[in-house]
């Protein structure tokens, strides 16, 4: 499996690629404690089920910018928006790579939900990272969820994973600090403040 291919082929069989339903996502939400009038970045968003948690937790007041570079998923998404009554959710078809279409300070919080791994961190991480850095508000945070690098028998090879030190070694010298780690099982979620 290559970078290039792996956010279509660990979908679970469901709707798109998404590792919402590996763990307790109730616990996800505790730790990133959205607020009310928030803006909240979903990079990698897949088929939008944290999009659309967040958009409900940071109300009609509040703003999710849902990024997949797959149109497929975006326009699943735009669907779900829809059915679900949500006007809070503007979609983003962008390459992570690629600088993002979003003005300087705009975000309080930027979720990568198992999207990190798709790309090779040490070429684009630096620069993923310094774009995190622009986008969100002083005092925003970042959190990456992915699954633990060790062999299991879904998702991706170990070889693709990446460990929180992995993301410790682009974040930190982006103007990040480390918050907090939180075990999920198969699993994990690191959280940076930008300094």
């Amino acid at each position: 499996m290559t970078r290039q291919t792996c956010k279509k082929t660990h979908g679970h069989g469901r709707k798109g690629p998404t590792s919402y339903h590996m763990h307790d996502p109730d616990e996800v939400f505790r730790e990133l404690a959205l607020q009310p009038g928030q803006t909240f970045a979903d990079l990698g968003c897949g088929p939008g089920d944290y999009s659309l948690r967040a958009a409900r937790e940071v109300g009609k007041d509040g703003l999710v910018l849902a990024v997949d570079q797959n149109p497929a998923m975006v326009r699943v998404v735009e669907e779900q928006s829809r059915e679900h009554g949500l006007t809070n959710v503007a979609t983003h078809e962008q390459d992570m790579s690629a600088p993002l279409p979003f003005p300087d300070q705009c975000v309080d919080t930027c979720l990568l939900s198992t999207s990190l791994h798709c790309m090779d961190i040490e070429t684009h991480g630096p620069a993923l990272f310094r774009e995190l850095h622009r986008i969100l508000k002083t005092g925003g945070h970042v959190a990456v969820l992915e699954c633990k690098k060790e062999r299991m028998n879904f998702g991706p090879p170990l070889s693709m994973r990446i460990s929180e030190r992995d993301v410790d070694a682009v974040a930190l010298p982006c103007g990040f600090s480390r918050t907090g780690y939180t075990d999920l099982g198969f699993n994990y979620l690191v959280r940076y403040h930008k300094d």
